[in-house]
C-alpha cells in the first residue's frame, strides 16, 4: 500500500517538474480566486497523500500486537512463551489482556479509515481533473487509454478512470461504516458477528491498491493545455487581492484596503471595465496612494514571485519543494 502511494506521489512530482512554469487560476467555491502555479497544485496533492502514508505507518504501530495465546477469552493453562513467539513471527509486542485481545477490532476500523481517507483524497483529485477536462475549462485531457467515448454521442471523451475512482470512495466509506456499526453493539469478548470484518477489510484493501496503481499511470499520461491555463490566468480580477496588498504595503490597513478594492471591483462590474483598464486618475479618487507602479500588479509572474512565504507558490518555493520531494521519494 505504501509503495503504491509512493508511486502516485512520484507521478504527481513528475508532472510538477515537467510543468513547473505553467500558471493557472486557483479556485475557491469553484470561482476564480488568485493566480497559482500548476506545480503548486500538484505538490499540494502530494502533501495530502503523504498524510495518508503517515496514517498507515501510525496504524501499523497499534496493529503490531500478537494476540496468540489469548484462547477464547481467558488464555490457557498451557503456558506459552508469547514473547518468543512474537519475536519469531515479527510482532513488536504481545497483547496484555486476553479479553481485550479477542474483542479488539480497532485495528480493522482504523485501517479502513486510513483507506477511506486515501479514497477521499483520490476522489477530490479526480473531481478537479474531471472539471478541468471539460470543454468549458479544457485545461487538460486524459489519454485514450484512460477515457472512453460515449455510446451515443461520438464527440464525447469521458474521463472514466477519474469517475470510477471517485465512485469507489463511497464503497470505502460503506466498508468502514459496516464494521463500526457491527462492533458498536457487541458485548465484550468474541462474538460471531466479528467474522464480517474480513469481507470489508479485504475489499477496501483491494479497491485502494487498484485505484492507486491505475491512477498513477493515468497521471503520467495527462496532456496539459498550457495555453488554456495561462489564458484563464490573464483574468484581471484574479489580482484584486494583489491590489489590496499593494495598498497595505503603502500603509493602508487591510480592512480599509479591502473596502477600497471592493468598491473598485463593483465599479468595474457596473461599467463593464476590467480592473487593469481603470485609469490612474480614477484609482486615485479611491486612494491617493495609487501610482503608476500599480500596473505591475497585473503581471502574473511578478505576482507569484512575490509570494515568498513558506508554503506559498513563488518559483523559488516550488523549486525547493520539488527538490525536497525528490529526496524524499
Amino acid at each position: 500500500m505504501l509503495t503504491r502511494l509512493r508511486a502516485l506521489q512520484a507521478a504527481l512530482l513528475d508532472l510538477a517538474e515537467k510543468h513547473d512554469d505553467v500558471v493557472m487560476p486557483g479556485y475557491t467555491h469553484l470561482q476564480r480566486a488568485q493566480p497559482i502555479a500548476l506545480s503548486h497544485y500538484l505538490l499540494g496533492q502530494t502533501e495530502a497523500f503523504e498524510r495518508d502514508a503517515e496514517r498507515l505507518r501510525d496504524c501499523l504501530i497499534r496493529a503490531d500486537v500478537l494476540p496468540l495465546g489469548s484462547g477464547a477469552l481467558a488464555g490457557s493453562t498451557l503456558v506459552l512463551d508469547r514473547e518468543r513467539i512474537a519475536r519469531e513471527l515479527g510482532f513488536a509486542r504481545v497483547s496484555q489482556n486476553s479479553i481485550d485481545a479477542v474483542s479488539d477490532r480497532d485495528f480493522v476500523c482504523e485501517f479502513l479509515f486510513c483507506l477511506a481517507m486515501i479514497g477521499l483524497h483520490l476522489s477530490r483529485l479526480s473531481e478537479d481533473l474531471i472539471i478541468w477536462s471539460t470543454s468549458e475549462f479544457s485545461f487538460l485531457e486524459f489519454s485514450d487509454a484512460f477515457s472512453t467515448g460515449s455510446s451515443l454521442m461520438p464527440q464525447k471523451k469521458n474521463p472514466d478512470i477519474a469517475e470510477l475512482t471517485r465512485g469507489k470512495t463511497g464503497r470505502l466509506y460503506g466498508n468502514l461504516m459496516s464494521i463500526l456499526t457491527m462492533m458498536k453493539g457487541l458485548a465484550s469478548s468474541y462474538n460471531r458477528d466479528m467474522q464480517e470484518d474480513k469481507e470489508a477489510l479485504f475489499d477496501s484493501a483491494d479497491t485502494i491498491q487498484s485505484a492507486l496503481e491505475v491512477f498513477a499511470v493515468a497521471l503520467l499520461e495527462l496532456k496539459i493545455n498550457r495555453e488554456r491555463m495561462e489564458a484563464a490566468t490573464s483574468d484581471p480580477n484574479l489580482f484584486a487581492t494583489d491590489i489590496a496588498e499593494y495598498l497595505v504595503k503603502k500603509g493602508v490597513p487591510f480592512r480599509e484596503a479591502h473596502e477600497i478594492v471592493g468598491g473598485l471591483v463593483a465599479g468595474c462590474v457596473t461599467t463593464g471595465m476590467s480592473l487593469n483598464q481603470v485609469p490612474l486618475v480614477e484609482l486615485k479618487k479611491r486612494s491617493a496612494l495609487f501610482d503608476v507602479d500599480v500596473a505591475n500588479v497585473f503581471d502574473v509572474r511578478h505576482s507569484l514571485s512575490r509570494r515568498r512565504a513558506i508554503g506559498a507558490p513563488s518559483p523559488e518555493n516550488i523549486a525547493m519543494q520539488i527538490k525536497r520531494w525528490q529526496a524524499k521519494l
